[in-house]
């Protein structure tokens, strides 16, 4: 199947689960065509269509509850019930029961995609393995989430680079117009129930954001409060489009919040997951963090490293499988994550190529 049929029948089949917004996906479309980064991050439902045919070998693994859509700036920071800054994965949109061995190989293929953009310098043999010996390390050692406090300066430094600077993160929202649609009763619901205070009085805008989940329903609530400015999102979750290239039906399930809840993750107590809906607090401190955003001087294997444990947090969410995880690996030889990430960075190339030439033919 060509990339613009996958496209079609996707959304096709995603429309017929959620209400889609066909200027935003306009948008993603034409977001795809400007680099292969980007165009990795908004296709994971064509990810999974071709992963059995091109790497067949890493599909044959234990199965855990997987982030899926996995990639560099699926990293983020957020406060903890202390108030402490945390890193991690953000994005649990594409969760699902899948192969263990997805979330390395969508990870790695995104670092070399990085680099051939030029956002990262790192060896592609090296970031294999620094990925994979985090992950292993975290295996066996029973994770432990990363507090930004006494430990983990490095980790530190790169989000403290990376937090935007307040007045121009805020201007940027206020700069977002204000949703022309009667807002669903259920959301304002969700919205003002997240708020800190009743009867405060908010606007809510529409949010252009992501790539992957670019076209769902999302409703943003701005308020000033006590002094400041604070944000509350809801944005509309669904089935892992794994399901659509599997052609299940039979599970229906969101895993969003079933693999979030079980990671090893000290989780930002500010988000939930209602009828159906992701509600979340925008602020600085609180959102992925951007390749442009790395320092300069970044310690790139040290962070793949941490990328490496991080990951493997969020499969201690499915103990039952970590031993069968172990053993898989064990019986892999060394480069199999490079050559699977070759064979994946040369796929998603020709659909790059196949996208660009549709999308300028439209």
């Amino acid at each position: 199947m060509h990339i613009r049929e996958a496209t079609q029948s996707y959304e096709t089949w995603l429309g017929q689960k959620i209400p889609l917004i066909s200027g935003d996906l306009d948008l993603k479309h034409k977001l795809m065509t400007q680099g292969l980064f980007p165009f990795l991050r908004a296709t994971f439902y064509r990810w999974v269509q071709i992963l059995p045919d091109r790497c067949p070998e890493v599909m044959n693994a234990p199965d855990v509850l997987a982030v899926g859509d996995l990639h560099l700036e699926n990293f983020a920071t957020w406060r903890d019930i202390e108030g402490r800054l945390v890193w991690g994965v953000n994005d649990f949109d594409e969760a699902c029961r899948m192969p263990y061995s997805n979330d390395l190989l969508r990870l790695s293929t995104s670092v070399a995609l990085a680099v051939q953009e030029n956002s990262l310098s790192i060896d592609l043999e090296e970031a294999c393995g620094a990925l994979l010996s985090g992950y292993c390390q975290s295996l066996k050692k029973g994770g432990e989430p990363f507090v930004l406090a006494e430990e983990h300066a490095h980790l530190r430094e790169m989000a403290n680079s990376s937090l935007r600077d307040p007045a121009h993160y805020w201007q940027k929202y206020d700069d977002f117009p204000t949703v022309d649609t009667e807002t669903p009763s259920e959301v304002k619901r969700l919205l003002e129930a997240a708020l800190p205070e009743i009867f405060l009085s908010y606007r809510i805008v529409h949010r252009q954001a992501g790539l992957g989940s670019l076209g769902r329903q999302r409703y943003t609530a701005l308020a000033d409060w006590r002094g400041g400015k604070i944000a509350r999102e809801a944005k509309q979750l669904a089935v892992s489009a794994f399901q659509w290239a599997k052609q299940n039906e039979d599970d229906q399930e969101i895993y969003y919040l079933a693999l979030s809840s079980r990671a090893v993750r000290d989780a930002d107590p500010l988000i939930s997951i209602m009828q159906g809906w992701l509600v979340r607090r925008l602020a600085p401190d609180c959102g992925r963090i951007e390749l442009s955003d790395l320092p300069k001087a970044c310690d790139e294997n040290r962070l793949l490293r941490a990328m490496g444990w991080e990951t493997a947090n969020q499969h201690l969410g499915s103990p039952e499988a970590i031993p069968a995880v172990l053993a898989d690996l064990k019986k892999r030889d060394g480069r199999w994550l490079l050559r699977a990430a070759e064979t994946m960075v040369k796929a998603t190339q020709q659909d790059w190529e196949d996208w660009k030439k549709t999308f300028r033919e439209d």
